[in-house]
């Protein structure tokens, strides 16, 4: 079964900020401390009220929801995307894809690129990704992404990431 792809709202905030932290911690294991990941990953009410928060305000936000009929609120979203206006003072391109996760037990199944597609479409578009982030860098490759020389250090993860920017 594929999973539906629609826009949040607020009442999801809860099972994304679930999917949000599970991805992490399965994405970035292995990549950041794992001390840290399990710091930056325990705190459900906070993520909760941050996507409670930003959908409120009207944020634009992807959902892939799972397709079990009977899944658990940490299970009923698969993956997510999240774009916006660049908000890098120097932009290379008007878009920012700020954001695009799937639960690990979507991996390889096309989701992500359904995420980017409802997220940024063909447009040109940038993003920043942890520079050790393999299984990542190889997705992107494959949309068409590719570095643009910028680094900066992710204070929150304690980790090195790199823009790539589609033209």
């Amino acid at each position: 079964m594929t999973p539906e792809i629609r826009q949040a709202t607020v009442e999801d905030a809860e099972a994304a900020a679930w999917c949000h932290l599970q991805c992490w911690q399965e994405a970035y294991a292995g990549l950041a401390p794992a001390d840290l990941l399990a710091q930056r990953t325990a705190n459900v009410p906070q993520r909760i009220e941050r996507w409670t928060q930003a959908l409120s305000a009207g944020s634009v936000r992807w959902l892939a929801i799972n397709p079990a009929e009977e899944a658990d609120v940490r299970d009923r979203v698969a993956g997510f995307s999240i774009s916006s206006p660049g908000r890098d003072e120097d932009s290379p391109v008007p878009l920012e894809l700020q954001a695009i996760y799937t639960r690990q037990a979507w991996w390889g199944t096309g989701l992500g690129t359904r995420l980017l597609d409802v997220a940024v479409g063909k447009d040109p578009a940038y993003l920043w990704v942890f520079e050790n982030n393999e299984r990542a860098l190889g997705f992107y490759a494959r949309q068409g992404f590719v570095a643009d020389g910028e680094r900066l250090h992710d204070e929150f993860f304690d980790l090195w990431e790199i823009r790539l920017v589609r033209t």
